[in-house]
């Protein structure tokens, strides 16, 4: 039995922060508290690094890499070999445990240098189970044995974990989820996918990529990827269907169980039609659920919204002063490199260098499909219904020198801007070759609310993807080199305005 707090407060040792999980961002909250000179305590339970380590975005984008290279030789020597590339799936693992290891490696030499030599007793790791006893003392459990720690500000960073619906029975064996895919013993013969979202589609383009696995997908909706407009849905759709992956558009579940050691799913459709087909394995991809149980929230008074913990808009205090909330706890953007920058901004604001307030209207992220997606900012989808006025430019792929030279033209560069003399950059996709490099200066211009004349001026290398988002910017001012009249199939700019679209032609 833990004695009385004023008794524990006596004894208990005291921090200026303390910081519960060290995922991507309770990780960069405590080493830029370390950068104020303050005492820190970072707690973990289990793996440092996270779902941004284990299970997650480094190791679903090297087994993206792998898979890739692997598509890659079969696609360039698909006439000159008489039987494909492969790899078994034992070396397949082997190189995803050496990315993890390198990464593990850093995390590992990093907290035991800054603890023992580094940082004069101001940082503190200590290994258990974080949980709130009231606004200001934190119980560490650890094999059976506890400790109780003080701190002036706490931050709550504890990450998420996969959702599991209660009509699926998940066993970790025949009915996974992203925990557990990545540790399966072979290639599955055969593999559905719950979900067509992002998480999805990305293992379904790993494990077409591969060419071991015939892949289906359940969806519920009549395309993939329903929250991007759907030009982007289609061409990796096509993609997908290319390699052999089967989606079931409009299909509801109504039963998924294991049968004689196979999963067995049953789907409906609009129609009234019914399929009933058998998989070796399934993979449940709908979301992430913050992790918030036995967090001791309740002792310190902390409220929760329908999403995760309880935050203003645009902030990462919640209704305790001193108690912060960051990451995919909050369940605003579950992507690694918005937990961190809320994580770094919290400290900032906490101790005092007035950081500007965050920006979520410049998030670059990457789909790691196939062609890979990069996004920033809003979609066409997102302006229609937000009630906006818009104009949109977008070049194909086929268009620009460095596609045309890596004889890879699938894909294409949409921005919108603003339907006014300002043009003020609202948003862009990409899909395609090098997608992912291509977005970082528009994600920029749109943090500046600078015009786009700054990109139209910029001289970028070449050959290189990027030229084609100078090409765009021409083409919305009316000087491109190319002219939308000519290239009406490759090259368009329209606007949309009060639900009306019209094109326009630039000479």
């Amino acid at each position: 039995m833990l004695p009385h707090a004023s008794l524990r407060n006596s004894f208990m040792e005291k921090f200026d922060l303390i910081v519960i999980g060290g995922g991507p961002a309770g990780y960069a909250a405590a080493m830029r508290a370390i950068d104020f000179g303050k005492r820190v305590c970072l707690i973990e339970k289990d793996l440092v690094g996270g779902a941004g380590l284990y299970n997650g975005a480094l190791s679903s984008k090297t087994l993206w890499e792998i898979s890739q290279k692997v598509y890659e030789v079969n696609r360039v020597t698909k006439n000159l070999r008489s039987e494909a590339f492969s790899l078994s799936w034992d070396e397949v693992r082997m190189t995803l445990e050496e990315a993890m290891f390198e990464r593990k490696f850093h995390y590992s030499c990093h907290l035991k240098l800054l603890q023992n030599k580094l940082t004069h007793g101001h940082f503190e790791f200590k290994r258990g189970f974080g949980k709130l006893l009231s606004k200001n003392e934190v119980e560490i459990s650890h094999n059976e044995e506890k400790e109780v720690i003080y701190g002036d500000y706490i931050i709550l960073s504890t990450g998420s974990k996969p959702r599991i619906l209660p009509n699926i029975p998940v066993d970790h064996k025949h009915i996974l989820t992203s925990d557990g895919i990545e540790h399966i013993k072979n290639y599955p013969k055969s593999l559905v996918i719950i979900g067509a979202g992002v998480i999805g589609c990305e293992y379904a383009t790993i494990f077409s990529n591969f060419g071991q696995t015939k892949v289906y997908i359940i969806d519920r909706k009549d395309r993939i990827l329903p929250f991007e407009d759907a030009d982007v849905s289609e061409i990796v759709s096509k993609n997908l269907k290319l390699k052999g992956v089967t989606i079931h558009s409009e299909a509801h579940l109504e039963r998924i169980e294991v049968v004689d050691g196979e999963v067995e799913y049953e789907l409906s459709y609009p129609d009234g039609s019914h399929e009933v087909i058998r998989v070796e394995k399934a993979l449940v991809s709908v979301g992430r659920t913050p992790n918030l149980e036995h967090l001791g929230l309740e002792n310190a008074g902390v409220t929760l919204s329908t999403k995760g913990a309880y935050v203003e808009d645009g902030d990462t205090v919640t209704n305790i002063p001193n108690i912060f909330a960051v990451g995919d706890l909050v369940g605003r953007i579950a992507l690694v490199n918005m937990a961190e920058i809320e994580a770094r901004y919290t400290v900032e604001k906490i101790f005092g260098s007035n950081p500007p307030a965050l920006n979520y209207d410049n998030v670059c992220t990457i789909m790691f499909l196939h062609p890979e997606v990069a996004l920033v900012g809003k979609n066409e989808q997102q302006c229609v219904q937000e009630g906006l006025s818009y104009k949109v430019v977008k070049l194909d792929y086929s268009m620009i020198s460095r596609a045309i030279a890596m004889r890879r033209t699938e894909g294409f560069f949409k921005i919108l801007v603003t339907n006014d003399d300002e043009m003020r950059i609202l948003g862009m996709r990409a899909i395609g070759e090098h997608a992912s490099s291509a977005i970082q200066a528009v994600g920029l211009l749109i943090k500046m609310n600078a015009p786009i004349e700054t990109l139209s001026e910029l001289v970028h290398p070449h050959p290189s993807i990027v030229e084609g988002i100078q090409e765009c910017v021409r083409m919305l001012l009316n000087k491109s080199i190319f002219k939308s009249a000519v290239f009406k199939d490759k090259m368009s700019v329209y606007a949309y305005e009060a639900g009306v679209k019209q094109e326009l032609e630039y000479l």
